[in-house]
């Protein structure tokens, strides 16, 4: 499990990042993608799609890091990055 604090970003590539709700991934099927007791390995990309919101993110730093996109219910698109908790 990967527990990320995250940021979001509106108004462009310049604007300033706000604080979010931590993001906790966790994958596993035949072999673990983001196993619990492991990072996911740098290029792993994720996509998600719900009612409640869609983002699409990939991992950076051996997992410490991530960088993508995200659309929560009733908002526009935001910028959308994390770094690991420790």
């Amino acid at each position: 499990m990967a527990v990320y604090k995250t940021q979001i970003q509106w108004g462009g590539p310049n604007a300033d990042w706000h604080d979010d709700a931590d993001l906790t991934v966790v994958i596993n099927n035949r072999d673990g993608v983001v196993p619990a007791d492991k990072l996911p390995e740098t290029g792993t990309q994720m996509s998600w799609a719900s009612p409640r919101g869609n983002g699409q993110i990939t991992f950076f730093d051996d997992g410490t890091s991530f960088a993508g996109s995200a659309q929560f219910k009733g908002e526009g698109p935001v910028g959308y990055r994390g770094q690991v908790k420790r």
